[in-house]
């Protein structure tokens, strides 16, 4: 079976978030289950530099506004898998964010940068632009690949099976509706309901709209979605499609998250001999300018600083933190105004807490592993992968009981305990104050029960949230369509 991945972002390439290591692992997984694997992607300067090989395969153009579009076919460099990207130097090369300018604002073509993805996704499961190659599926991911599904449709004569994975529901591809005439779509009539979106286009609705499947990141979340409270008024939508929508629970590249060698850590480590993550706490405590000892709580965040992801949470809950005695170590990026509280509280408290505001993927591995908690207070989750990185690397998750979250983190409470079933900390209410009643009641486990922490951090570790369950999964769904 031959499957076309689509999608903005791939790991190591191009990343701002957990997509790009799904698009990076799952095409891995469905390959070596023995299916013919390949993946699409825009043709931005990271893309065009990294993946090896590359020799043109046809010109275009000019088409959404660029005067030449060459399609090119490479090998990914890290796993040797087929790729396509589509160089259109007017309208991806552009360094720094994949969707945003230097101004922190979206590229205003967005529209029209996204919508040629599509378009050559349907133009290859047309059989027009690879003569070699024809895709039985083609999966779309998010709605930078959005209208891949409503392109292929529109063609009657296609009858390619289209699955669209919603990544996170609240980025919905939101653009003026005057600028469908950029598109090439029809928009009329129910054409033009499945587009529109309370006065905008939305690449998200049209996916939802069209595809032949829909499925989301973890169980839980597909059905968070098809409610008012996080259906980000498409609930009604995804309600009408409850029979050709899924969740299938995201994955761990084990061969990138391994801390037993992992060449970013000062030292490996496994759930046998933990005295590698002591040696891996010391060292960041010490690079951080912190008290270097190694029984003092270290809590971590690792994510976009946003209210999403419940980060203004964890700034109310600063001074439980530091009156339990513990260190916060944090790194990632986002709105402006959480970024300020964070650049306050490290400039305020230096020797508790730290912050690096970016991103960089060797930091991030040295902080998940020196960590004894990791917080993701989410407001909402569809999946997250942060929390089974920790996991892995015998770091506690303390996550708020929403989507993938809920799927994956069981709580420490006695019961749990005794029936050995326990791997982290649970709260369910959006406030500060619960969040800092679960952390002090963490800090007390940390402090006085060490040999249940033990138990913890081994049962995380032991825990399988490989790909191959969910390859397994994914390739049931493209053989059902």
């Amino acid at each position: 079976m031959r499957i076309l991945h689509v999608a903005a972002e791939i790991f190591p390439l191009v990343k701002t978030g957990g997509l790009a290591d799904v698009v990076a692992a799952l095409p891995v997984a469905l390959a070596a289950r023995g299916l013919d694997v390949r993946v699409l992607l825009p043709g931005m300067p990271a893309i065009l530099n990294g993946v090896r090989d590359q020799k043109p395969l046809i010109r275009l153009g000019p088409a959404f506004g660029a005067a030449v579009i060459t399609l090119q076919l490479g090998r990914l460099p890290d796993n040797g898998l087929l790729a396509y990207v589509i160089d259109a130097p007017f309208l991806y090369r552009r360094d720094g964010d994949p969707y945003l300018g230097p101004d922190g604002r979206d590229w205003n073509d967005n529209h029209r940068r996204y919508a040629l993805l599509g378009w050559i996704a349907a133009h290859l499961a047309a059989g027009e632009l690879d003569e070699t190659w024809q895709p039985e599926v083609v999966h779309a991911h998010d709605w930078h690949a959005g209208l891949a599904p409503a392109y292929i449709a529109q063609n009657p004569a296609l009858n390619t099976a289209t699955v669209f994975t919603i990544h996170n529901l609240a980025f919905r591809g939101l653009f003026p509706l005057d600028h469908h005439t950029d598109l090439g779509l029809l928009i009329s009539g129910a054409d033009q309901s499945a587009l529109e979106f309370y006065g905008h286009l939305s690449f998200m609705k049209s996916a939802l709209v069209h595809a032949k499947r829909v499925n989301t990141v973890s169980p839980t979340y597909a059905h968070e979605i098809c409610t008012p409270k996080h259906g980000w008024g498409l609930d009604g939508l995804l309600r009408d499609r409850g029979d050709h929508l899924s969740g299938i629970l995201n994955g761990v590249d084990y061969s990138v998250w391994d801390p037993t060698r992992d060449p970013a850590l000062p030292k490996g480590y496994s759930a046998d001999k933990l005295r590698g993550k002591k040696v891996c706490k010391l060292k960041l405590q010490a690079e951080m300018g912190f008290a270097v000892r190694g029984k003092t709580p270290l809590f971590a965040v690792v994510s976009r600083l946003t209210s999403q992801k419940g980060m203004d949470l964890v700034l109310a809950c600063l001074h439980e933190l530091r009156t339990e005695g513990g260190q916060l170590v944090v790194i990632g990026s986002g709105e402006a105004e959480i970024e300020a509280g964070f650049r306050a509280a490290a400039a305020a408290h230096p020797h508790t807490v730290s912050v690096y505001l970016g991103y960089d993927e060797a930091l991030a591995h040295r902080i998940i592993a020196a960590a004894d908690v990791l917080l993701v207070p989410s407001r909402f989750e569809p999946c997250g992968l942060t929390q089974l990185y920790a996991l892995r690397y015998g770091t506690l998750p303390l996550v708020r009981r929403v989507g993938g979250l809920a799927d994956t983190v069981t709580d420490a409470t006695p019961g749990n305990l005794k029936d050995g079933t326990a791997n982290g900390f649970v709260f369910d209410d959006p406030s500060s104050r619960a969040l800092a009643t679960r952390l002090s009641e963490a800090c007390a486990l940390y402090r006085d029960h060490q040999s249940t922490w033990h138990q913890l951090q081994r049962r995380g570790m032991a825990q399988d949230f490989s790909w191959a369950d969910s390859a397994a999964r994914y390739e049931a769904l493209y053989r059902s369509i």
